[in-house]
């Protein structure tokens, strides 16, 4: 069977079997370890993988293998790689120059210390903005967390709900994010034009946010120790550059470029690394933090090639959709999919990237608009992302604080408001120009 000239196949819900499989991993490690991490997500997506290829029908082994090969290697994924490659030398480059500990130190030293929680709010939101990471900036501020609260009488899950929340926004909106990156390529628009739509959505919570916790912090009284430590002003420099490029509308992978060269730069003329500390740290960023990733979305974009293949997508969709009569139900039955899918996994790029390609599908059936959707699918992924226990951001901030996560659900004001105001703007067809 030529697998270029393929036959149009019928829906066929058989053809899932390999993401009933994932899921079904999953339960199966919770039911007997009560920890999702016990089971790898890499090894997840191997096993659905190898049950795509073998319970594909129609084709020889070699052709089944060739065509799982092709959507590793379609356009959309291997983008998605190079970008992610690209974040992952960024990132490592930026933590080992010192640009992180920088951002918080000037973040801190530049807002007013009577407003607490509105500070490390304000830079939990800008340190996540510009390293597209919520676990990263959420390991960075815990400790910082930690110790206002015990020279303060805030109380500890209190500013762990401060930190998560902040992480949560950028890991929403950062150009440089994961779900960002997968959330736009799976529905093939821009980046920019994403963040446009999702900053209308997510502005008036991060105000109320903001009231809140100016309002909460100018009842607190005591005194802190916190400092301006050493205020390096020049190492949030790359930060900058890469945001202001980037919503200047400059192209991602010549933004992530500017962002790893201003990095070395800058840490090669301040001490931080030597040239081969330079090399190292990037490597490190690409395998450490995005090796993984990069090897799960080449998987995931061969099963869902085999699934797409023998029917298994089309299925899914005409059962979500036979009850969808208006564009309206059409994005809830988006924003349920990767709700459900990121309860499922735990993690929600991983859920993005599952969900994306189903929700496109239903995009292009509806004439939705691809920013709008794209927006839904980040916002839902991290409204549930922030708020599950045994997701990786409350399970770091309970870590490095010694706090059970669910201690810390109750304080997550930010992501529950998130959950709620994305919901708004499908019932009121918010923003009016995108839906």
């Amino acid at each position: 069977m030529d697998l270029d000239k393929e036959v149009t196949r019928h829906p066929n819900g058989w053809a899932l079997l390999p993401l009933v499989v994932f899921f079904l991993l999953y339960i199966l490690t919770f039911i007997f370890t009560g920890d999702l991490s016990k089971m790898p997500i890499s090894v997840a997506f191997l096993s659905a993988s190898v049950v795509a290829i073998v319970c594909s029908r129609g084709s020889k082994l070699t052709e089944r293998i060739n065509l799982f090969c092709k959507g590793c290697a379609n356009d959309t994924i291997m983008l998605m790689v190079v970008i992610f490659i690209l974040a992952g030398a960024f990132a490592g480059t930026a933590k080992a120059m010192g640009a992180v500990d920088a951002s918080v130190n000037v973040v801190l030293y530049l807002l007013p210390q009577k407003a607490l929680l509105a500070s490390v709010f304000i830079a939990a939101c800008f340190i996540s903005m510009s390293m597209g990471t919520s676990c990263g900036t959420i390991a960075a501020l815990a400790p910082i967390a930690v110790g206002i609260s015990s020279q303060t009488e805030i109380g500890l899950p209190t500013m762990l709900g401060v930190v998560v929340g902040g992480a949560m926004f950028g890991d929403n909106l950062s150009f440089i994010s994961d779900t960002t990156i997968v959330a736009t390529r799976t529905q093939g628009c821009n980046m920019l034009d994403k963040f446009k739509v999702n900053i209308q959505i997510v502005f008036p919570v991060v105000i109320v946010i903001l009231l809140v916790y100016i309002y909460q912090g100018l009842e607190l009284t005591g005194s802190t120790a916190i400092t301006s430590g050493d205020v390096e002003r020049v190492k949030v420099i790359p930060y900058i550059a890469v945001l202001v490029a980037a919503l200047a509308g400059v192209n991602v992978i010549a933004v992530l470029v500017l962002g790893v060269v201003l990095s070395g730069i800058i840490g090669l003329a301040s001490g931080g690394f030597g040239i081969w500390g330079w090399t190292g740290a990037m490597s490190t960023g690409i395998v450490s933090d995005m090796g993984e990733l990069i090897i799960v979305s080449l998987m995931a974009g061969g099963m869902f090639e085999l699934i797409r293949f023998n029917g298994g997508i089309d299925w899914l969709i005409t059962k979500i959709t036979k009850n969808i009569k208006s564009k309206r139900k059409a994005e809830f039955s988006i924003a349920g999919l990767v709700s459900f899918t990121n309860l499922c996994t735990a993690n929600n790029t991983i859920a993005l990237i599952i969900s994306g390609p189903i929700a496109k599908k239903i995009s292009d059936n509806f004439g939705l608009d691809k920013r709008k959707v794209a927006s839904l699918l980040d916002t839902y992924s991290c409204f549930v992302q922030g708020l599950i226990p045994y997701g990786a951001q409350l399970l770091i901030a309970a870590g490095l604080s010694g706090v059970n996560p669910m201690e810390i659900i109750p304080y997550l004001y930010y992501p529950f408001l998130l959950g709620i105001v994305a919901t708004i703007a499908i019932i009121f067809r918010y923003p009016k120009r995108y839906s």
